[in-house]
């Protein structure tokens, strides 16, 4: 049996913009490496329980879990994901497997 695609959804606040911009700079050579789709960003979510966090929520897509943990511990996006440590505070991340029909 094959696996699920997932979607890594993430949301965080930009606090650095300057910094911010270098991980965005390097952000979608990685993913493409890693056979990742980029599928959207909010910058304005529509929260519809609890309290807001002002932020960005970006939804990517990989083949499995496997290949996004790959990515994930991948040393070149370990490397770049400093940038996004100083640049951002991180609220969320999930990995939503999605239903095969």
């Amino acid at each position: 049996m094959s696996e699920s695609p997932v979607h890594f959804i993430a949301h965080f606040t930009i606090t650095d913009a300057d910094k911010y911009r270098v991980y965005e700079k390097g952000f979608f050579p990685i993913l493409k490496a890693h056979n990742g789709t980029f599928i959207t960003y909010d910058d304005n979510v529509a929260v519809l329980e609890g309290t807001p966090v002002a932020g960005r929520t970006v939804v990517i897509q990989f083949e499995s879990e496997a290949a996004c943990m790959t990515w994930w511990n991948s040393p070149e996006y370990r490397e770049l994901a400093t940038h996004r440590h100083a640049g951002t505070t991180t609220h969320s991340i999930s990995i939503v497997h999605a239903i095969k029909r």
